[in-house]
């Protein structure tokens, strides 16, 4: 899988003329025929409450921003929910400024407080830089006690080309829930078409529940170059655990992954980033 991620990168290089110590730039005919590249990013944002205790949105896009990414997978993002995160639909206002556009899955949603207000809502966002022409979010087994978790899906038009990308965040507290939430997420995404499935699954590669998804899809992290250090990015301070990650279908190739070495008071995750191929 290195030799292919290495000839592939080759093959960017000639397809772009460019290439630089931190990236790969994008094919210069916006609706040429041939591959694709994307830098696709997941990050667990914790509401945008830092590991300081301090609610600062802006210091979430500023991470993004810093990072390149073209398509970001978030986490644990609050629509109008509660006081903790000042009711702020946190999607919109990130989407808004970064000039991406943005969908987001509720996978908690109650009624307003009062009549004719916003809905609480809390689950997980897909920003873009390229336009978002359709998406869906489906909800993943809950036992009894546990809370739910969705699978956000959203179709990106890359140049002319729709590539598919996935996020979620299986269960913190149930390796029961992961069980059923694995399989269910490969059935729900398949494996013929070119997608990418990012998030925070709470379960480290070698994990049971982790093995539908690596036995069906590219682990980004562990087939691609990538830069020092294990992958982990959890706790954000000190990372020890590798529990976000990024998997592609056959037709999407992982090139260089890295742990982003942001701000670590931003969230108590850092974020993963992968420059990916999407092959016509």
């Amino acid at each position: 899988m290195l030799r292919r991620s290495l000839s592939a990168l080759a093959a960017v290089v000639a397809l772009t003329g460019t290439a630089t110590a931190t990236g790969i730039g994008h094919a210069s005919a916006a609706d040429a025929p041939g591959p694709r590249v994307l830098d696709v990013m997941t990050f667990n944002i914790h509401h945008a409450q830092g590991t300081d205790d301090v609610l600062d949105v802006q210091r979430v896009a500023d991470v993004v921003r810093r990072s390149g990414a073209d398509v970001v997978g978030l986490q644990e993002v609050d629509n109008h929910y509660s006081a903790r995160s000042d009711w702020a639909d946190q999607a919109a206002e990130l989407a808004k400024s970064l000039g991406y556009h943005v969908v987001f899955g509720a996978n908690i949603d109650k009624e307003p407080p009062t009549p004719g207000g916003h809905r609480i809502q809390y689950g997980t966002a897909i920003l873009s830089r390229y336009p978002i022409t359709a998406s869906d979010n489906t909800w993943l087994f809950k036992s009894p006690g546990q809370e739910q978790r969705g699978l956000l899906h959203a179709t990106i038009d890359v140049h002319g080309k729709d590539v598919h990308v996935y996020n979620t965040h299986l269960a913190a507290s149930s390796q029961t829930d992961r069980l059923e939430q694995t399989p269910q997420i490969v059935d729900l995404i398949g494996k013929t078409k070119p997608a990418i499935l990012v998030g925070d699954f709470n379960a480290l590669p070698a994990a049971p529940e982790s093995q539908p998804l690596q036995t069906s899809y590219t682990d980004a992290w562990a087939t691609s170059l990538h830069g020092r250090g294990d992958g982990a990015t959890y706790p954000a301070e000190a990372p020890t655990e590798r529990i976000d990650a990024i998997y592609t279908t056959k037709r999407v190739t992982p090139l260089v992954t890295r742990v982003v070495q942001a701000d670590p008071t931003a969230s108590d995750h850092l974020p993963l980033i992968s420059k990916v191929l999407v092959n016509p």
